[in-house]
């Protein structure tokens, strides 16, 4: 891995995310929350939901946090996915007591566009994103994903994952259950 977060694939390169990614990250966002989102959910709860927590603005303040970081695959200088990695000890009560390892960053966020699935996009997001983590020092990452997301728990466990506990979180109104994972992380050498 080069400096930067800088991951090469045959079709798409994977970098750390700026300011200027802001409005391409909100347009990956919106087309792609909703794919994670259970059956159940209307498409009016998960536009709430971009326009609240995926908007341009919200990105711009997720890539000033010095406590975040945002990283993007990009193909022919186009936005096709992205990552968020959180540093520092959860937040949510029930990820705090599911997890083990500490120090522990979490990965708040893996999408990729639809046109690009099965490409291996993803699994290299998920390298960079990892690599992010472990050298932030963290010796752990987890991540939530819903119960009914069956696809992204399968990827989940592929990269290394194991569902260690439960957690709630909120869309359209109402509480969903999620399913916690984690991943031990081998340290740097």
């Amino acid at each position: 891995m080069t400096v930067g977060y800088s991951h090469r694939m045959s079709e798409a390169t994977v970098r750390r995310a700026s300011a200027t990614d802001a409005d391409s990250l909100a347009f990956v966002a919106a087309v792609t929350f909703p794919l994670a989102c259970p059956p159940h959910t209307t498409r009016e709860a998960a536009a709430t939901f971009v326009l609240e927590h995926l908007s341009a603005s919200a990105f711009r303040s997720y890539l000033a946090d010095r406590e975040r970081l945002v990283l993007v695959a990009e193909q022919d200088g186009e936005p096709i996915g992205y990552t968020m990695i959180v540093f520092g000890e959860p937040h949510d009560a029930d990820v705090a007591a599911a997890i083990t390892l500490r120090p522990a960053s979490e990965l708040s966020k893996c999408y990729v566009l639809p046109g690009h699935h099965g490409k291996g996009v993803a699994a290299t997001l998920m390298r960079a994103s990892i690599d992010a983590a472990r050298e932030r020092g963290a010796v752990g990452i987890w991540l939530g994903v819903n119960q009914e997301n069956e696809r992204a728990q399968r990827f989940y466990a592929k990269s290394g994952f194991t569902r260690v506990g439960i957690k709630r979180f909120f869309v359209g109104g109402r509480w969903e259950d999620d399913y916690v994972f984690e991943q031990a992380l081998t340290p740097i050498e």
